[in-house]
């Protein structure tokens, strides 16, 4: 077992090689059980994590971290800083309504990003003899507990950890390790009575400080969710089609937030400058293209474009008619019911009189007659 010198050694050096590498906060937490052990397991029975399925398959070990890594002592929690500012998500060459895409997502998929700095960071502490295992948002760990706990920030009342420094505009990544290391204090909770967060949910997701109802929620409804959208939330959507930043815009500790200097991060054409009837007219090839190394791939075309469907839906007039048209007949069901919802709600807000649809058989035989 290392001597108390010898693991603020390595502790320090670890810190250092973890900044050396881009990281903005390198903090370590005891490998015991989260502090909020007991809310999770009320919050899936619940059911309040939706179709989130993994929640509760890896329930056992995101209660427990010796049943990740059996003979971890110590949880590297780190952070990295991904705003980018504020961008201007219109250019002259936009025809028609544009959507909103969450900060996270602008640039290249931090999965790919982080893991790549992890597996240095893994090959850092073999050389000491340790043994890892390691996660970005992948694995069955509750990370926001025990980054908390190794004090990276603190519970903000929308469930996101906030820190001095970096506002709530960061990603967590851990790595649990059989090395034992100094551990860190946690810090205060310096929300205070403000609830801006909560008021600013559009859906009402956070029901309550600290609780959040997934299935409310615009990133579950865009991002999680695989099937349709329930007609009550659709409105509440608004123009936003891969996530929502509104409770974190409005954070006052966003105010002291620095541009990160991961360059990987940066906005793209294809996340920030494209609009919702151009989004429209990808095909399944040029939707992998367009999306390609983007976390926006993960949830496919069919959901990509349900998702623009219902932005259309809420913020698009009668010269997106056209588009959401051709959609109705996708061959993707998925697609083509939202796109049939937009057509309605866009005729309906305008006093347009509703769409008399051809049949997909009516059309074929219109096309053979002539």
């Amino acid at each position: 077992m290392m001597t108390q010198t010898s693991q603020r050694d390595l502790k320090a050096q670890l810190v250092s090689f973890a900044r050396q590498i881009g990281f903005d906060s390198c903090r370590i937490a005891a490998c015991t059980e989260p502090a909020h052990t007991s809310e999770f397991r009320e919050w899936l029975r619940d059911g309040a994590h939706g179709e989130m399925h993994y929640m509760q398959r890896g329930e056992e070990k995101r209660c427990d971290p010796q049943k990740v890594l059996p003979g971890a002592r110590s949880i590297v929690t780190l952070a990295l800083n991904y705003f980018q500012g504020e961008q201007v998500r219109r250019s002259p060459r936009h025809v028609g309504a544009t959507g909103r895409i969450a900060r996270y997502a602008w640039g290249e998929d931090y999965h790919d990003v982080i893991e790549a700095k992890l597996s240095k960071i893994d090959q850092f502490l073999r050389s000491f003899g340790g043994q890892q295992k390691y996660y970005v948002d992948t694995g069955p760990i509750l990370e926001r507990d025990h980054a908390a706990q190794a004090g990276i920030g603190w519970h903000g009342k929308n469930t996101m950890l906030i820190d001095e420094r970096l506002g709530t505009w960061f990603f967590l990544a851990e790595l649990l390790t059989t090395l034992e290391l100094s551990v860190d204090e946690p810090v205060a909770d310096h929300c205070g009575t403000c609830e801006r967060c909560i008021a600013a949910c559009p859906t009402g997701a956070i029901t309550a400080p600290h609780r959040l109802d997934a299935r409310r929620c615009i990133s579950y409804l865009t991002i999680e969710l695989k099937g349709s959208i329930p007609l009550e939330l659709r409105a509440l959507i608004g123009d936003r089609i891969f996530g929502c930043d509104d409770c974190l815009d409005v954070c006052p500790w966003n105010r002291f937030a620095q541009v990160s200097h991961q360059t990987a991060f940066s906005a793209r054409q294809s996340t920030t400058g494209m609009s919702l009837r151009e989004y429209l007219e990808l095909s399944e090839v040029e939707f992998r293209a367009v999306f390609k190394n983007s976390p926006i791939k993960r949830i496919k075309r069919r959901g990509f474009l349900r998702n623009v469907c219902v932005a259309l839906g809420n913020t698009g007039d009668v010269s997106d008619l056209p588009a959401l048209e051709r959609a109705a007949d996708d061959p993707e069901p998925l697609i083509a019911e939202h796109a049939l919802w937009a057509v309605e709600q866009i005729r309906a807000r305008r006093g347009v009189k509703s769409w008399d649809r051809p049949t997909r058989s009516a059309s074929l035989k219109e096309a053979a007659i002539s």
